[in-house]
């Protein structure tokens, strides 16, 4: 009989801890942590309540490179799912999903049934959320190529359900964007017949009006910005340029060259009172916007999509140092030809990647002093070719060589292969649902008004991200487990339900055991007798 059962329809939760209100679901949870002071440790327990607002709005997303391959492939797996398309392949016939999201394809374990069995529910069971069948999609992009025609020019999705997406998508053309040629690579020049005219300024309140007739011509609640452009080069952060809030919103005013287009999507978003999400990995966020940010209560998440090779980089560095075994030189091998790989080649914006590509295994090295002494680091070397024959179909090879008992050497080689943007678009999703999600949580100490919003950088949204942009002062986690581990307690905590602790004591003891097979026997007699 298997251990696992599967809750898949809405449930609710009976306790005392948990009240169900006509707007919003109050929560009393039990803060437990550990503090280590010296070589004293003290358990610290804080008395919390979350607020989670029941009504979920009618959202709007707009894409900032719209018409790239990421881009695309977001709003035609959207549409398709929505119509729930069927197509014919070689291997025969596929249907649309979401696979690949983990707030729509993925569980988690809600407890155990009588029998001490897990059972597990959609992670998107847990509290009311948006999903993209139900979002109005927009956006912009420096080509002005309709999304039809885009969607055959990435060459990511089967020529049969091209083939029927493409009436829905012919009449969809991106708004016009900012092009500032310094940040991005030359070659992408000749894409750039779509931009927008006038000083930094003018572009950036031309983006503004582009939110807010967005939002009002399609009767929106909200509306969340995400960049899924080109990757730009690093911006230099400078006194008096963009490290402040108001030297920031000065620099655009004067043209100040070293604001990036990133920074002004960022800034346009902030002003509007919408949350930007940043899914590559040049630093937008320089310290001005943050500041920004902060003053008008706006979230900013951040930085680079994490979908294949860095994903897996953060789950084998993490099981090496966690099974005590010393990674000593991770190398890293890229090539793929679609867009995204052409803006790469050039050394400037290959740099922002590498920054982005090589800080996601710090923290787990930082966590074992007896395999790396102070300041030790693996060899770490990221290597990105473009090679246009192999367009979206990435290619990712890794080695990584470790130090084991009594000398010893083990080395483990990875190859993967996979359409790149099929990777990235549900983490679209997964961004853009868990970030409007936190939008409607707020949190207050026990007995203390009044409630308080997330931090203005939401870095709860890391598990999509390979760059985690997190709080000034705050630890940057990377280890892929503990960051979805993060999601679904906070998310149980909405609920007044305790951690996960994977403890299974009731399996672990006699007589717990015992109990458990009293249960059972209860049961099947009472089948036995449902059946003569």
């Amino acid at each position: 009989m298997s251990s696992c059962t599967n809750l898949n329809q809405q449930f609710t939760v009976q306790s005392s801890k948990c009240q169900y209100k006509s707007d919003a679901i109050i929560a009393n949870f039990n803060y437990e942590t550990t503090l280590v002071e010296g070589n004293v440790v003290r358990p610290v327990e804080t008395k919390l309540q979350f607020r989670t607002e029941r009504k979920v709005p009618k959202l709007g997303v707009m894409l900032v490179g719209m018409g790239g391959n990421n881009g695309c492939t977001c709003i035609a797996g959207a549409i398709a799912n929505k119509l729930k398309l069927t197509w014919q392949t070689k291997e025969g016939e596929k249907k649309a999903n979401y696979w690949g999201s983990v707030m729509l394809a993925s569980t988690v374990k809600l407890g155990n049934d009588a029998m001490g069995n897990a059972v597990h529910t959609p992670i998107s069971n847990m509290l009311p959320m948006i999903h993209p069948n139900d979002i109005v999609w927009g956006g912009w992009d420096i080509n002005n190529m309709n999304l039809g025609d885009a969607m055959k020019r990435a060459k990511v999705l089967d020529y049969d359900l091209q083939q029927q997406l493409y009436p829905h998508m012919k009449d969809i053309v991106p708004l016009p964007s900012v092009y500032f040629p310094d940040f991005i690579a030359s070659n992408q020049n000749e894409r750039a017949n779509n931009v927008l005219t006038g000083t930094k300024q003018e572009q950036m309140e031309q983006l503004r009006k582009d939110i807010r007739d967005f939002k009002s011509t399609n009767n929106l609640d909200k509306v969340i910005i995400l960049w899924t452009a080109n990757t730009e080069r690093f911006a230099s952060v400078e006194e008096g340029v963009n490290d402040r809030a108001t030297t920031v919103l000065n620099s655009i005013k004067r043209d100040e060259p070293e604001i990036s287009a990133s920074t002004v999507f960022a800034v346009a978003s902030i002003l509007e009172g919408c949350t930007f999400i940043n899914g590559s990995p040049q630093n937008t966020f320089v310290p001005g916007v943050i500041e920004l940010a902060r003053q008008q209560r706006v979230f900013l998440a951040g930085d680079d999509f994490k979908s294949g090779q860095t994903k897996m980089k953060s789950v084998l560095v993490d099981f090496l140092v966690s099974a005590g075994i010393k990674p000593v030189s991770i190398v890293s091998y890229n090539h793929l030809g679609n867009n995204d790989g052409k803006n790469l080649s050039a050394p400037n914006q290959f740099r922002s990647k590498e920054i982005s590509k090589s800080n996601v295994v710090d923290d787990m090295v930082a966590s074992n002093n007896i395999l790396f002494e102070k300041d030790e680091h693996p060899d770490h070397v990221v290597v990105i070719k473009y090679v246009p024959h192999v367009a979206d179909s990435k290619r990712a090879m890794d080695e990584y060589t470790s130090e084991i008992f009594m000398g010893g050497k083990n080395t483990i080689v990875m190859h993967n292969t996979c359409e790149d943007s099929l990777l990235a678009t549900p983490l679209i999703y997964d961004l853009v649902i868990l970030g409007e999600l936190c939008e409607r949580i707020t949190m207050r100490k026990e007995g203390m008004e009044p409630w308080e919003a997330f931090h203005p950088v939401l870095s709860l949204l890391s598990y999509m991200l390979k760059a985690p942009l997190v709080p000034n002062g705050a630890p940057v986690v990377n280890a892929l487990f503990a960051q979805r581990q993060a999601i679904t307690n906070i998310l149980r905590a909405c609920l007044g339900l305790a951690p996960e602790n994977h403890m299974s004591l009731e399996h672990r003891f006699e007589s717990t055991l015992e109990e458990l097979e009293k249960v059972s026997n209860s049961e099947k007699a009472s089948k036995k007798r449902r059946v003569d």
